[in-house]
């Protein structure tokens, strides 16, 4: 394992030059922002005319369309979304000059082979663990969300320099930097959505809801105890691990944890989850994915609308409602 810091940043290695930041979602926002305010000159490629362009330019950056952005720029970050990138290579890549760093953000495109970069150019990725608007955050109260780093092509022999250069710009060497591959990162990301951050998370507090609600109680309550609650045990997590959750929880509480809790996610749970990897590692879900952006996404949209529609959202507007601070701490 090795794990990159602020003293390992060549101060060389992107001096004096411009970074085109492809995209200006979340994590695009937060990348040229932070850029800026570390002293780099920063170009934000978007659509002539459209909001990204208008909340770019409110925000103090140039602007341009992608493809005019990334002429003379020592450094591309593809941060459009995963399967608009290859679209978006298209149109840039005859303005791409020899040595330039392609970064991205996650490895999707390159480990799958739905882009194939020029071999004149540095491939790499600088992943951070967090979503842009606390990249964002923690590197304006002086932190910094941990990232990945990755090189998969070092046309340059400067990949990893630049790279981590990028990292340091965005705050990520504040929380250190830890080296992988893309296939690395994307199958365990990849992974870590479907099988527990979004995926499993979501799931569990909604069949817990569900129960609660089937069982005669009210739907207010089994929202506090399934859904608010849970910022509380993950806030533990985030802090300290299992060790930092046990200590400050009830003993009521542990027992329950340690008694119950393997009969909800056990090993039959686990034989699904090791499905879902085969089926990331195989290609299989990129494949499914790309089919079904191609194909128009209607199930995408039929599964997203079911979602939304579920009990528990309504119950949860109403009592957020009530707490108007949660929306004014985003």
């Amino acid at each position: 394992m090795r794990i990159y810091s602020q003293k390992d940043v060549s101060a060389k290695a992107l001096k004096g030059a411009t970074i085109a930041v492809l995209g200006y979602g979340s994590q695009g926002r937060a990348h040229a922002l932070n850029l800026k305010d570390s002293g780099y000159d920063v170009v934000v490629g978007v659509r002539r005319g459209g909001a990204s362009w208008t909340k770019a330019k409110k925000d103090g950056l140039r602007v341009a369309q992608p493809a005019d952005a990334v002429k003379g720029a020592a450094l591309v970050a593809m941060l459009t979304p995963d399967l608009a990138q290859p679209e978006v290579y298209a149109q840039i890549k005859a303005n791409l000059a020899p040595g330039t760093a392609l970064l991205f953000a996650h490895g999707f495109n390159v480990h799958f082979k739905q882009i194939k970069p020029r071999k004149d150019l540095d491939v790499v990725l600088i992943a951070p663990k967090g979503p842009g608007d606390l990249v964002r955050r923690q590197y304006q109260q002086g932190r910094g969300v941990p990232c990945l780093i990755a090189v998969a092509q070092d046309a340059t022999k400067q990949a990893k320099a630049k790279a981590l250069a990028y990292a340091h710009g965005i705050g990520g060497t504040r929380g250190g930097v830890l080296e992988t591959t893309f296939a690395e990162e994307t199958e365990t990301d990849l992974f870590g959505e479907q099988a527990v951050l979004c995926g499993g998370a979501t799931e569990l507090v909604v069949k817990g809801f569900e129960t609660l609600v089937e069982a005669g109680y009210q739907p207010e309550v089994a929202y506090y105890e399934c859904l608010h609650e849970l910022k509380l045990i993950v806030d533990l997590l985030h802090e300290g691990g299992i060790a930092k959750m046990h200590q400050f929880i009830s003993e009521t509480a542990k027992y329950g944890d340690l008694t119950r809790g393997p009969r909800v996610v056990n090993r039959a749970t686990k034989k699904e989850m090791k499905k879902i990897l085969a089926e990331i590692q195989q290609g299989k879900f990129a494949r499914q994915w790309i089919r079904e952006t191609r194909t128009g996404k209607k199930k995408y949209q039929q599964l997203l609308n079911k979602d939304l529609k579920h009990p528990i959202e309504k119950v949860g507007r109403e009592l957020r409602a009530r707490m108007p601070w949660l929306e004014a701490g985003r």
